[in-house]
């Protein structure tokens, strides 16, 4: 994938270094750090910690999508993401929408939020047409199943061959519904109806993901359950081997990494970016 920058609402952003999407989750029960910023003060306070720190994106959600995560009815979690955007509206960086609801991206395109970042990939009723009327960009993941079910059973053939087939299949519908390709993003979903070897085999075909597919890609693994089920350690334990992660993912040539922990995610790519070693013309 050559594409240069990537159009984000009031933001072109260039594509010539990893950019790093900072979490905000506004919720009480999210996997991570459920609670601890389920107010609008504390996202708000959490959020600008992040700009501090070096997030070129904020990602702010209402409702969990864990493995078994309960359903958020429209309103409330309208109710917990628009002051949180509407008071980061002035802080200098894009802010994205993580939602799968076409309402709540519409409340939140109204006030003008840069980016939807969706778990459905646009399929919900009138989501398309939606962001094809504003200049927000999308990115589309890839699930298999509900977050409520999810992980019960995922089944795949060829996971890299599925999960490619459907970015393709979305991105084409996109912009069939006058999505311009320039403001599309594509996330391979690690962690949505998918068991560890689905996730590893999806992460290692990284490369040949975007040599094949007509956008960049966003990565988000931070101290997902693959990562403890590589280290043995609890969800918070688990920022280095987020990093090494979001390195790893760098590496393959990934457009922008969501994490948990932007300080030392944007450390880590800083020292990669400036000692990474070349191959040697050396025989």
């Amino acid at each position: 994938m050559s594409q240069t920058e990537f159009a984000c609402g009031r933001f072109r952003l260039a594509l010539d270094r990893p950019l790093v999407m900072g979490i905000v989750n506004v919720t009480p029960d999210s996997f991570s750090d459920g609670g601890r910023h389920a107010s609008t003060a504390a996202a708000v306070a959490h959020a600008r910690r992040l700009i501090e720190e070096g997030a070129d994106i904020l990602d702010i959600g209402g409702e969990s999508t864990r493995p078994g995560a309960a359903f958020v009815p429209e309103q409330e979690e309208i109710d917990r993401v628009l002051p949180v955007l509407e008071a980061l509206l002035g802080d200098g960086v894009p802010l994205s929408i993580d939602t799968r609801k076409p309402a709540v991206m519409a409340a939140a395109l109204a006030v003008g939020v840069d980016l939807v970042n969706d778990i459905a990939a646009l399929e919900g009723d009138g989501a398309l047409a939606l962001l094809a009327g504003h200049s927000a960009g999308v990115c589309l993941m890839h699930k298999q199943g509900e977050p409520q079910t999810m992980q019960a059973a995922p089944v795949y053939s060829d996971v890299v061959a599925e999960v490619s087939g459907y970015l393709l299949e979305r991105h084409a519908h996109a912009c069939l519904a006058g999505i311009t390709a320039e403001r599309i993003l594509l996330d391979p979903g690690f962690g949505f109806g998918k068991n560890f070897e689905h996730n590893r085999e999806l992460f290692r075909a990284l490369p040949e993901m975007l040599a094949q597919l007509p956008a960049p890609l966003l990565v988000g693994v931070s101290r997902k359950r693959m990562l403890g089920d590589i280290t043995g350690r609890a969800v918070d334990a688990r920022m280095p081997a987020s990093v090494a992660a979001a390195l790893l993912a760098a590496l393959a040539g990934v457009a922008v990494i969501r994490v948990h922990d932007v300080s030392e995610t944007v450390d880590a790519l800083q020292v990669l970016a400036a000692l990474q070693c070349r191959p040697s013309s050396i025989r």
